[in-house]
């Protein structure tokens, strides 16, 4: 007997009609003998109404308390879509986070998930029963309730997937799958079939909104066989594996990333240990920093320019204000108008000029470059916030993907 982990994403279940869509799709996939666990996100705007609700009451709620809130948009959504499963005649039980046994650490508003007890889920495996589970959230070792951030869900399936040893885990969404660009904003993006972990990790990283990063890296790190389908359709998804078939193929994806501020620190000393004094100061308040420039020494100063969050904006400015008094730089200047656009494919390491066909396209759509940041599997150039659609659909014209 297979056993199945299937995720449904809060669109999947904002209303009555889509709720009894998911419990179709869940119950059908029971009746051909699988065993099947089921992991929710909050239906809709919730999670959005909740955050309103708080600040309405305290625009300084304490994370702790924020968590509590928070976690109870999954708990709405576990219920009723249990309740419809129960109407059409199946066994099932719905469990929060906690119940399911997602132990978390203590960082409320972003945990990550230490270990999965996953007794109680078994034990309601054995009873035949459909298990729905809360995603996004757990408890920590004081028992408090936490959350675990943005695409948590996604995370808490793969992780169960893990766990439970799963022989498939399907993230179900509003798209059928993963696209070579995102198609709202690439009319001739065409889905893909399959695509490697690696490759989708770029992707997630990279600003593509189907899976979130997190999980693909658990997913890759406990080799879970995954697959991206929509839940309102009947079409095959994409699934995500170690190989893929194609081999010849050099880009795979082209991704986009609005939430991008560029932080620089101007004439700093051009002398050992600067940069670390920057980056650990930034790594110590959790900020996370992207792309990074450091400038050819001229004077005996350099300028130092890195990429952030937008949410971390605030924080790294006051950061880099008491180290540019530290240093007797020459002063932060931010910038948010701009956007990081990607291209994603294991191929192009093996393949000279792909650099080069890229920033042509650029050049030939009039759009300008103001960072560059590359790997083996990837190119991020940072452009103008007002040029990024012309950029990736440029850039996906010009790799005929």
């Amino acid at each position: 007997m297979n056993l199945v982990v299937q995720k449904f994403g809060g669109s999947s279940v904002k209303d009555k009609e889509r709720i009894f869509n998911v419990a179709r799709i869940i119950t059908e996939t029971y009746q051909k003998g699988n065993n099947v666990v089921v992991v929710v996100s909050a239906q809709g705007d919730t999670t959005d109404d909740l955050i309103e609700k708080a600040l309405e009451i305290n625009e300084h709620a304490s994370k702790r308390e924020m968590d509590v809130l928070l976690s109870t948009g999954e708990q709405i959504s576990i219920a009723l879509l249990a309740m419809a499963i129960e109407k059409l005649g199946f066994p099932v039980v719905s469990l929060t986070g906690w119940q399911a046994g997602f132990l978390t650490d203590s960082t409320h508003g972003a945990a990550r998930i230490r270990r999965i007890n996953k007794e109680r889920v078994d034990n309601e495996l054995s009873k035949r029963n459909i298990v729905i589970v809360a995603g996004f959230q757990g408890i920590n070792r004081y028992d408090d309730i936490t959350t675990l951030g943005r695409g948590g869900s996604d995370t808490s399936a793969v992780a169960l997937a893990a766990a439970l040893h799963a022989d498939l885990c399907q993230i179900y969404t509003d798209v059928d799958g993963v696209y070579t660009a995102d198609p709202r904003l690439v009319p001739n993006a065409h889905k893909m079939d399959e695509i490697t972990y690696d490759e989708m990790l770029e992707l997630a990283t990279l600003g593509a909104g189907v899976l979130h990063n997190r999980s693909v890296e658990m997913a890759k790190k406990y080799h879970v066989n995954l697959e991206v389908l929509s839940s309102l359709t009947q079409n095959p998804g994409t699934k995500i594996k170690e190989v893929v078939k194609v081999e010849k193929m050099l880009i795979r994806g082209v991704a986009r990333d609005n939430d991008v501020a560029r932080v620089s620190i101007l004439g700093v000393p051009d002398q050992p240990g600067i940069a670390f004094k920057i980056f650990s100061k930034l790594a110590a308040c959790k900020v996370n920093v992207d792309i990074i420039l450091q400038s050819i020494g001229r004077d005996n100063t350099k300028d130092i320019s890195f990429t952030i969050s937008r949410a971390n904006k605030e924080q790294a400015l006051e950061i880099m204000g008491d180290l540019n008094q530290q240093f007797g730089a020459n002063g932060v200047v931010c910038d948010d108008n701009i956007s990081k656009v990607s291209i994603v494919g294991a191929g192009m390491q093996s393949n000279p000029g792909v650099a080069s066909k890229m920033f042509e396209a650029l050049s030939e759509a009039n759009v300008n470059i103001q960072m560059i940041s590359t790997s083996e599997i990837k190119i991020s150039v940072l452009v103008a916030l007002e040029d990024s659609d012309k950029a990736i659909n440029a850039i996906h014209d010009a790799f005929d993907l």
